[in-house]
C-alpha cells in the first residue's frame, strides 16, 4: 500500500514545525490551529505561476470562512524562482495583487529539504498525474525521461504542488500542478463544511474530566439521537440517558469486585464507563432487529456531542458485564427497559481529558465504480 493510501493524523507533529516568513521571522505552524490550510511550493517564472490568480481567488472566497492559503517559493525546479523573497513578493502582489501569506524561499526536496515538506510528503505521496490531461502527460514523459521510476516517490514533481490540510492538522489531500483547480476547490469546500469537520475530527475519548454534562447538552444529544434516519420511521430504539451519579458509581462497585485485578493495574480507574460522568444507553428490540437504525442514531449522538466540544466512546463491554452479573441487575432495573427491549450498547459521554490521535484509515478499501 502506498503512502497515499493510509489517511493518518499527527497533528500534534504538524503544528510543532515552524517556518520563516517572508520578513525573515520564525512562526510556528500551531499560530493555524482550527484553520483549513492550502500549501503550495511556488515559482514566478513557471508555466503554472498564472495559477496564483486562481488562489488569489479561492483565497478571497474562502478565507472569511477558515481558509489560510500558505506560499512557500522554490527555486529548485528549472531555477524558476529566482531573485529574494522581497523581489518574489513584490512581481506576486504587482502582476497577481495576492493577499495570502508568502513564506521565505525554501527546497522542498533534497537533503536541505524543509522540515515541513518533509513532512507533507511523508503524509501524502505521490499520487500520478491525470493521463486524461495533457498537460499531465507532458509532465510524466518528461519527468520519466529524466527518472525512469519517478513515480514511485515521494518527492515534489513540480512547481505548485499543492497540500490541503484540515482544521485538526491531517494532511488530507495533495495535488499534482496539473490537477484542475476545481477539484481543489471542492476539497477545500468539503473541508470547510462544518459537518464535514466534525466527521474527520471526531475520535473516541478514553479520559474524561470529573465533571458532568449539563442537562441542556444531554437533552440536545437525545433529540439528535432520535433524528437519526429509521427504515420507514420505524424509530426501534429506547434511549435512557443516565444523569444519577450514584447509579454509575454503585454498580461500578460490583464491576470492582468482579475485576479486582484489572481495576487495580489501572490507575486512573474511576468507573466501568471509561471513566465517563454521563451515559447514553441504547436499546433495541429483544426478539432481534433494529440494530442498523440504532447504529445510525449512535452516530448521531456521537458527532452531535463533538460539535458542542464533548467526547464519547461506543461501549459493548459493560454491557455484556451488565447482562451476566446478577449483583448489577438494579443497574437495567433503574432504566426501565421494557421486557420486549434489550440493552444494545452504551455511549459514554463527558468533557473530554485527551485529545486523542486517529488511528490509521485504509483508503484501498475505497472503490469508486463509474
Amino acid at each position: 500500500m502506498t503512502v497515499a493510501g493510509l489517511l493518518p493524523m499527527v497533528a500534534q507533529g504538524f503544528y510543532d514545525i515552524k517556518v520563516t516568513n517572508d520578513a525573515g521571522q520564525e512562526v510556528s505552524l500551531g499560530d493555524y490551529r482550527g484553520q483549513v490550510l492550502l500549501i503550495v511550493n511556488t515559482a514566478t517564472r513557471c508555466g503554472f505561476t498564472p495559477q496564483y490568480e486562481e488562489l488569489e481567488a479561492l483565497y478571497e472566497k474562502y478565507h472569511a470562512a477558515g481558509l489560510e492559503i500558505l506560499d512557500f517559493p522554490c527555486n529548485q525546479f528549472g531555477q524558476q524562482a529566482p531573485g529574494t523573497i522581497s523581489e518574489i513578493h513584490q512581481f506576486c502582489t504587482a502582476n497577481f495583487n495576492i493577499q495570502f501569506p508568502q513564506f521565505d524561499k525554501i527546497d522542498v526536496n533534497g537533503p536541505n529539504a524543509s522540515p515541513l515538506f518533509t513532512f507533507l510528503k511523508a503524509q501524502q505521496g505521490f499520487g500520478g498525474f491525470d493521463s486524461a490531461d495533457e498537460r499531465g502527460k507532458f509532465m510524466d514523459q518528461m519527468l520519466r525521461r529524466q527518472d525512469a521510476d519517478y513515480d514511485k516517490k515521494a518527492d515534489i514533481k513540480w512547481n505548485f504542488t499543492k497540500f490541503l490540510v484540515s482544521r485538526d492538522g491531517r494532511v488530507v489531500r495533495r495535488f499534482e500542478p496539473t490537477d484542475k483547480m476545481s477539484n481543489v476547490e471542492m476539497a477545500i469546500e468539503a473541508e470547510l463544511n462544518p459537518v464535514v469537520g466534525a466527521i474527520m475530527a471526531r475520535r473516541s475519548v478514553r479520559k474524561y474530566l470529573d465533571r458532568p454534562v449539563e442537562h441542556e447538552k444531554l437533552m440536545t444529544l437525545a433529540r439528535c439521537a432520535i433524528n437519526a434516519p429509521s427504515g420507514m420511521n420505524a424509530q426501534p430504539w429506547l434511549v435512557r440517558v443516565v444523569e444519577d451519579q450514584k447509579l454509575i458509581n454503585d454498580v461500578t462497585e460490583v464491576y470492582k469486585k468482579a475485576n479486582a485485578e484489572q481495576v487495580k493495574r489501572d490507575a486512573d480507574f474511576k468507573n466501568m464507563f471509561r471513566n465517563a460522568p454521563n451515559l447514553i444507553c441504547v436499546c433495541t428490540p429483544a426478539k432481534g432487529g433494529g440494530q442498523l437504525d440504532a447504529g445510525l442514531l449512535g452516530e448521531n449522538v456521537m458527532l452531535a456531542a463533538h460539535a458542542l466540544g464533548l467526547g464519547t466512546c461506543c461501549l459493548g463491554g459493560p454491557v455484556r458485564f451488565l447482562k451476566s452479573n446478577a449483583d448489577a441487575r438494579f443497574f437495567l432495573e433503574r432504566l426501565d427497559i421494557p421486557a420486549d427491549y434489550e440493552l444494545n450498547y452504551i455511549i459514554a459521554v463527558g468533557y473530554p481529558d485527551e485529545q486523542p490521535e486517529a488511528r490509521q484509515r485504509d483508503a484501498s478499501k475505497v472503490k469508486f465504480i463509474k
